[in-house]
């Protein structure tokens, strides 16, 4: 097998058509981060969804905002922890054949429609599954970049106007009343990890939860009423009804690959005053897309494209070593070529390489 190959994104009308089956989001495990960024193998940062007022000040909190510093660079440790945590309690390795992150599986199913910025991406093969994550040094690099174009940016906190630590009964009056005092931070958490599939492509995927409109179900992999809470500037023409149809796009993947039903977005003013609140149904978001007309983007199209960028790259990454998966900004071609030839790179750490010998020297089954 050759040690690069290209993936040709043009033209995308090949992936037109009616989508390639899809299986439904099922949680299969979770962990948190702490209010210090801490790893916990639990459900401790779950909040609960609750309605801010209108006209609240989304911009406070900007200046105070309590970031997580995210220059180390974190690989997929907490992920496979806790795959290997759930693997310990069913006694056997789950059955993906490609691991990443949710954020990873967006820039994929967006790539046709969506070629301003590039990704790159690290991945190795380990037991038939492909392991993928974020290249750290080009999401630093495009990081600062954003950095400099929201310099001035403000009104994008909503989050912590729309949730709480608990259930809405257990919250005191005063928390609710001083929610806009307190400070906003990213360093808290919960995180859903997920089975789920494109066509013959088994994946699982973790990625963050903002809140559950209820409570979780008793069964295992039950539906769950998760909430995505977005935020995006008023719609006040046609070209800020267009920047919004695009954004729709980056919605309806995010909360599809995770099983999320509802997005929840809270509109701003120039000022970064909340100004109105939106219920989207996620199952819907596509079909009211071609209703009205939209063209620059489709969600089949995405759906399929996933699906023959997965067939590929599972055809393509055959051996060990590390492989990046890059696309440039404005190609039209996603590469994908071997940079070291032996191991996993960091992509994988010893805890979960040596668990899997464990469970593979047990004839995977383990007690």
């Amino acid at each position: 097998m050759s040690s690069s190959a290209e993936f040709l994104i043009q033209p995308i009308g090949r992936f037109t058509g009616e989508s390639e089956p899809v299986k439904r989001p099922k949680e299969i495990a979770c962990f948190s981060y702490d209010d210090k960024h801490q790893f916990r193998l639990d459900d401790s940062s779950l909040q609960w969804y609750y309605p801010p007022k209108l006209g609240a000040d989304l911009s406070k909190g900007f200046d105070t905002f309590d970031k997580h510093d995210d220059s180390t660079d974190e690989h997929l440790d907490s992920l496979l922890t806790t795959i290997a945590s759930h693997e310990q309690g069913e006694g056997k390795k789950i059955d993906a054949h490609v691991v990443t992150w949710r954020g990873m599986m967006t820039k994929v199913m967006a790539a046709p429609f969506e070629d301003r910025d590039g990704f790159e991406m690290n991945a190795t093969l380990y037991q038939d599954c492909i392991f993928i994550e974020e290249n750290h040094e080009y999401k630093q690099a495009s990081q600062a970049q954003q950095k400099k174009q929201q310099q001035n940016r403000r009104g994008q906190f909503s989050p912590e106007l729309m949730t709480y630590w608990a259930p809405w009964g257990e919250v005191s009056r005063e928390f609710i009343e001083s929610r806009e005092e307190h400070t906003v931070s990213n360093k808290a958490q919960y995180c859903s990890v997920v089975r789920t599939g494109i066509g013959k492509t088994v994946l699982c995927l973790g990625g963050e939860v903002d809140a559950i409109w209820d409570s979780k179900p008793l069964q295992k992999g039950s539906p769950i009423n998760w909430v995505e809470l977005k935020t995006s500037a008023e719609i006040r023409d046609e070209r800020g009804m267009q920047n919004f149809e695009r954004k729709l796009m980056k919605f309806w993947i995010q909360s599809f690959l995770l099983g999320v039903p509802k997005i929840i977005v809270g509109f701003r003013t120039q000022g970064g005053i909340l100004a109105k609140i939106e219920e989207i149904q996620t199952a819907s978001i596509p079909e009211t897309a071609r209703n009205r007309g939209v063209r620059s983007w489709d969600g089949n199209m995405c759906i399929n494209f996933a699906n023959a960028f997965l067939d590929w790259l599972r055809s393509t990454i055959t051996d060990e070593g590390v492989w990046r998966i890059r696309r440039r900004p404005g190609s039209s071609t996603i590469e994908v070529f071997r940079v070291e030839e032996v191991g996993h790179g960091n992509i994988l750490n010893d805890d979960f390489i040596n668990w899997r010998i464990k469970l593979s020297m047990s004839g995977d089954s383990v007690t």
